[in-house]
Protein backbone atom coordinates (compact mmCIF):
# COMPACT_ATOMS: atom_id res chain seq x y z
CA UNK A 1 0.00 0.00 0.00
CA UNK A 2 1.32 3.43 -0.87
CA UNK A 3 2.14 5.78 1.97
CA UNK A 4 0.09 8.97 2.43
CA UNK A 5 2.10 12.10 1.79
CA UNK A 6 1.61 15.23 3.87
CA UNK A 7 -0.32 16.80 1.00
CA UNK A 8 -2.66 13.82 0.86
CA UNK A 9 -3.29 14.02 4.61
CA UNK A 10 -4.07 17.72 4.27
CA UNK A 11 -6.50 17.04 1.42
CA UNK A 12 -8.18 14.24 3.37
CA UNK A 13 -8.53 16.48 6.42
CA UNK A 14 -10.02 19.30 4.35
CA UNK A 15 -12.59 17.00 2.75
CA UNK A 16 -13.57 15.55 6.13
CA UNK A 17 -13.98 19.05 7.56
CA UNK A 18 -16.14 20.10 4.61
CA UNK A 19 -18.42 17.09 5.06
CA UNK A 20 -18.81 17.74 8.80
CA UNK A 21 -19.58 21.42 8.22
CA UNK A 22 -22.12 20.68 5.49
CA UNK A 23 -23.95 18.24 7.74
CA UNK A 24 -23.84 20.13 11.01
CA UNK A 25 -24.03 23.80 10.03
CA UNK A 26 -27.45 25.50 10.21
CA UNK A 27 -28.82 26.40 6.80
CA UNK A 28 -30.74 29.54 5.85
CA UNK A 29 -32.32 29.05 2.47
CA UNK A 30 -34.73 31.96 2.38
CA UNK A 31 -33.11 35.20 1.22
CA UNK A 32 -35.88 37.73 0.71
CA UNK A 33 -35.54 40.08 3.65
CA UNK A 34 -35.96 43.72 2.66
CA UNK A 35 -32.69 45.28 3.82
CA UNK A 36 -32.93 43.70 7.26
CA UNK A 37 -35.76 46.04 8.30
CA UNK A 38 -37.85 44.60 11.13
CA UNK A 39 -40.03 45.50 14.09
CA UNK A 40 -38.09 45.87 17.33
CA UNK A 41 -39.38 43.60 20.11
CA UNK A 42 -38.15 42.02 23.32
CA UNK A 43 -39.74 38.59 22.90
CA UNK A 44 -41.06 36.15 20.29
CA UNK A 45 -43.71 35.63 19.19
CA UNK A 46 -44.80 39.27 19.14
CA UNK A 47 -48.16 40.63 18.04
CA UNK A 48 -48.55 43.26 15.34
CA UNK A 49 -51.83 45.15 15.04
CA UNK A 50 -53.44 45.54 11.61
CA UNK A 51 -55.79 48.53 11.59
CA UNK A 52 -58.95 47.73 9.63
CA UNK A 53 -59.75 50.75 7.43
CA UNK A 54 -61.12 48.65 4.56
CA UNK A 55 -64.64 48.19 3.22
CA UNK A 56 -66.76 45.12 3.95
CA UNK A 57 -65.76 43.76 0.52
CA UNK A 58 -62.12 43.67 1.62
CA UNK A 59 -62.71 42.42 5.17
CA UNK A 60 -62.55 38.68 4.28
CA UNK A 61 -59.26 39.19 2.44
CA UNK A 62 -57.77 41.08 5.37
CA UNK A 63 -58.92 38.27 7.69
CA UNK A 64 -57.29 35.65 5.44
CA UNK A 65 -54.05 37.62 5.26
CA UNK A 66 -53.93 38.09 9.02
CA UNK A 67 -54.53 34.39 9.59
CA UNK A 68 -51.91 33.42 7.00
CA UNK A 69 -49.12 35.54 8.47
CA UNK A 70 -50.03 34.51 12.01
CA UNK A 71 -49.01 30.96 11.10
CA UNK A 72 -45.43 32.19 11.57
CA UNK A 73 -43.72 30.95 14.73
CA UNK A 74 -42.20 34.36 15.48
CA UNK A 75 -45.17 36.70 15.10
CA UNK A 76 -48.93 37.02 15.18
CA UNK A 77 -51.13 39.65 13.60
CA UNK A 78 -54.42 40.82 15.05
CA UNK A 79 -57.07 42.95 13.35
CA UNK A 80 -58.13 46.05 15.30
CA UNK A 81 -60.30 49.07 14.46
CA UNK A 82 -58.46 51.32 12.04
CA UNK A 83 -57.17 54.77 12.88
CA UNK A 84 -56.01 55.71 9.38
CA UNK A 85 -59.24 57.47 8.45
CA UNK A 86 -59.78 58.79 4.91
CA UNK A 87 -56.11 59.52 4.19
CA UNK A 88 -54.80 56.26 5.68
CA UNK A 89 -52.55 58.08 8.14
CA UNK A 90 -49.88 55.89 9.75
CA UNK A 91 -50.05 55.07 13.45
CA UNK A 92 -46.95 54.40 15.53
CA UNK A 93 -46.44 50.75 16.41
CA UNK A 94 -48.92 49.23 13.96
CA UNK A 95 -49.96 48.86 10.30
CA UNK A 96 -53.00 50.66 8.89
CA UNK A 97 -54.67 48.72 6.05
CA UNK A 98 -56.81 50.77 3.66
CA UNK A 99 -58.74 50.70 0.40
CA UNK A 100 -60.12 53.55 -1.66
CA UNK A 101 -60.74 54.65 -5.24
CA UNK A 102 -57.39 56.39 -5.44
CA UNK A 103 -57.82 57.11 -9.15
CA UNK A 104 -56.13 56.16 -12.41
CA UNK A 105 -52.65 56.86 -11.07
CA UNK A 106 -51.16 53.61 -12.34
CA UNK A 107 -50.71 51.62 -9.13
CA UNK A 108 -52.73 48.65 -7.97
CA UNK A 109 -51.40 48.43 -4.42
CA UNK A 110 -48.72 50.02 -2.26
CA UNK A 111 -47.11 49.28 1.09
CA UNK A 112 -45.21 51.86 3.10
CA UNK A 113 -42.89 51.38 6.07
CA UNK A 114 -41.34 54.10 8.21
CA UNK A 115 -38.01 53.05 9.68
CA UNK A 116 -35.49 54.36 12.18
CA UNK A 117 -32.22 52.63 11.48
CA UNK A 118 -33.23 49.02 10.82
CA UNK A 119 -36.38 49.16 12.94
CA UNK A 120 -39.86 49.58 11.45
CA UNK A 121 -41.89 52.06 13.48
CA UNK A 122 -45.16 52.16 11.51
CA UNK A 123 -46.66 51.01 8.25
CA UNK A 124 -49.58 51.36 5.84
CA UNK A 125 -50.97 49.35 2.95
CA UNK A 126 -53.36 50.67 0.31
CA UNK A 127 -55.51 48.85 -2.24
CA UNK A 128 -56.61 50.94 -5.22
CA UNK A 129 -60.26 50.17 -5.91
CA UNK A 130 -60.10 52.14 -9.15
CA UNK A 131 -58.41 49.05 -10.61
CA UNK A 132 -59.83 46.38 -8.33
CA UNK A 133 -63.31 47.33 -9.54
CA UNK A 134 -62.35 46.41 -13.12
CA UNK A 135 -62.92 43.02 -14.72
CA UNK A 136 -59.18 42.28 -14.73
CA UNK A 137 -58.59 42.65 -11.00
CA UNK A 138 -62.01 42.22 -9.40
CA UNK A 139 -61.25 38.60 -8.56
CA UNK A 140 -60.59 36.85 -5.23
CA UNK A 141 -57.17 35.63 -6.37
CA UNK A 142 -55.92 39.14 -7.19
CA UNK A 143 -57.31 40.56 -3.94
CA UNK A 144 -55.67 37.78 -1.91
CA UNK A 145 -52.33 38.17 -3.69
CA UNK A 146 -52.03 41.94 -3.32
CA UNK A 147 -53.39 42.13 0.25
CA UNK A 148 -51.11 39.30 1.39
CA UNK A 149 -48.05 40.76 -0.30
CA UNK A 150 -48.47 44.34 0.86
CA UNK A 151 -48.89 43.24 4.48
CA UNK A 152 -45.89 40.93 3.99
CA UNK A 153 -43.77 43.97 3.06
CA UNK A 154 -44.69 45.66 6.34
CA UNK A 155 -43.31 42.61 8.18
CA UNK A 156 -39.90 43.12 6.55
CA UNK A 157 -40.22 40.77 3.58
CA UNK A 158 -39.12 41.47 0.02
CA UNK A 159 -40.24 39.58 -3.11
CA UNK A 160 -39.15 36.01 -3.75
CA UNK A 161 -39.47 36.66 -7.49
CA UNK A 162 -40.32 39.73 -9.58
CA UNK A 163 -41.10 38.17 -12.97
CA UNK A 164 -44.78 38.15 -13.90
CA UNK A 165 -44.86 35.49 -16.62
CA UNK A 166 -42.75 32.65 -15.18
CA UNK A 167 -43.81 29.65 -13.11
CA UNK A 168 -45.54 30.48 -9.83
CA UNK A 169 -43.58 29.80 -6.64
CA UNK A 170 -46.71 29.26 -4.57
CA UNK A 171 -46.32 32.43 -2.48
CA UNK A 172 -47.91 35.87 -2.40
CA UNK A 173 -44.38 37.31 -2.30
CA UNK A 174 -44.03 36.22 -5.96
CA UNK A 175 -45.59 38.37 -8.64
CA UNK A 176 -47.54 36.70 -11.41
CA UNK A 177 -50.12 37.22 -14.14
CA UNK A 178 -51.89 34.07 -12.91
CA UNK A 179 -52.40 34.47 -9.13
CA UNK A 180 -54.60 31.41 -8.61
CA UNK A 181 -52.58 29.23 -10.99
CA UNK A 182 -55.58 28.19 -13.08
CA UNK A 183 -54.44 29.56 -16.44
CA UNK A 184 -51.20 27.63 -16.75
CA UNK A 185 -51.85 24.89 -14.21
CA UNK A 186 -49.43 26.45 -11.73
CA UNK A 187 -49.35 26.87 -7.99
CA UNK A 188 -51.54 29.51 -6.34
CA UNK A 189 -49.75 32.72 -5.31
CA UNK A 190 -52.49 33.82 -2.92
CA UNK A 191 -50.85 32.91 0.39
CA UNK A 192 -47.38 32.71 2.04
CA UNK A 193 -45.26 29.58 1.62
CA UNK A 194 -42.66 27.81 3.76
CA UNK A 195 -39.84 30.06 2.55
CA UNK A 196 -41.71 33.15 3.76
CA UNK A 197 -42.07 31.70 7.25
CA UNK A 198 -38.44 30.61 7.13
CA UNK A 199 -37.31 34.13 6.23
CA UNK A 200 -39.40 35.63 9.04
CA UNK A 201 -37.66 33.22 11.41
CA UNK A 202 -34.29 34.50 10.17
CA UNK A 203 -35.28 38.18 10.36
CA UNK A 204 -36.62 37.86 13.90
CA UNK A 205 -34.09 35.36 15.25
CA UNK A 206 -32.54 37.99 17.52
CA UNK A 207 -34.26 40.11 20.17
CA UNK A 208 -34.02 43.85 20.71
CA UNK A 209 -33.67 45.91 23.87
CA UNK A 210 -36.97 47.73 23.28
CA UNK A 211 -40.12 47.36 21.21
CA UNK A 212 -41.40 49.46 18.30
CA UNK A 213 -44.67 47.48 18.28
CA UNK A 214 -46.33 49.96 20.61
CA UNK A 215 -48.20 53.24 20.45
CA UNK A 216 -47.16 54.31 23.94
CA UNK A 217 -43.37 54.52 23.69
CA UNK A 218 -41.55 57.61 22.45
CA UNK A 219 -40.54 57.08 18.84
CA UNK A 220 -37.65 58.77 17.06
CA UNK A 221 -39.63 58.62 13.80
CA UNK A 222 -42.93 60.32 14.58
CA UNK A 223 -45.30 60.37 11.61
CA UNK A 224 -42.99 61.83 8.99
CA UNK A 225 -45.60 62.75 6.46
CA UNK A 226 -49.21 61.76 6.91
CA UNK A 227 -49.00 58.72 4.62
CA UNK A 228 -51.73 60.21 2.47
CA UNK A 229 -49.65 60.65 -0.65
CA UNK A 230 -50.69 58.45 -3.53
CA UNK A 231 -48.54 60.41 -5.97
CA UNK A 232 -45.29 59.03 -7.31
CA UNK A 233 -43.61 62.41 -7.10
CA UNK A 234 -43.87 62.42 -3.30
CA UNK A 235 -42.38 58.96 -2.62
CA UNK A 236 -38.76 60.10 -2.88
CA UNK A 237 -36.11 58.61 -5.12
CA UNK A 238 -36.61 55.42 -7.10
CA UNK A 239 -34.20 52.82 -5.73
CA UNK A 240 -35.33 49.75 -7.68
CA UNK A 241 -37.72 48.85 -10.50
CA UNK A 242 -38.52 45.59 -12.28
CA UNK A 243 -41.21 46.21 -14.87
CA UNK A 244 -44.42 46.84 -12.95
CA UNK A 245 -42.71 46.67 -9.55
CA UNK A 246 -40.91 49.57 -7.89
CA UNK A 247 -39.46 50.66 -4.56
CA UNK A 248 -38.99 54.29 -3.51
CA UNK A 249 -37.05 55.79 -0.62
CA UNK A 250 -37.63 59.12 1.13
CA UNK A 251 -34.84 60.10 3.54
CA UNK A 252 -35.78 62.41 6.43
CA UNK A 253 -32.31 62.33 7.98
CA UNK A 254 -31.15 60.92 11.29
CA UNK A 255 -31.73 57.35 10.13
CA UNK A 256 -35.44 58.03 9.55
CA UNK A 257 -36.73 56.89 6.17
CA UNK A 258 -39.94 56.02 4.36
CA UNK A 259 -39.97 53.11 1.90
CA UNK A 260 -42.82 52.70 -0.58
CA UNK A 261 -43.35 49.36 -2.35
CA UNK A 262 -45.48 49.63 -5.49
CA UNK A 263 -47.18 47.22 -7.86
CA UNK A 264 -48.41 49.00 -10.98
CA UNK A 265 -51.55 47.87 -12.76
CA UNK A 266 -51.24 46.33 -16.21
Amino acid sequence: MKKFTNAMYCLFGFLLFAVVVSVSAPKAYATHSWGGYHWARIANPFTLKLGDNVSSLWDPYLATTSSNWSASTVLDTTIVPGQGKANCRPTNGRVEVCDKTYGNNGWLGIAQIWVNGLHITQGTTKMNDTYFDTATYNKPAWRNLVMCQEVGHTLGLDHQDTTFNNTNLGTCMDYTNDPDGTIYGQLSNEHPNAHDYEELGIIYAHLDSYTSVSQTIAQMAQNYGDGASENRGEWGRLVRQHGRLAVFEKDFGGGNKLFTFVIFAE
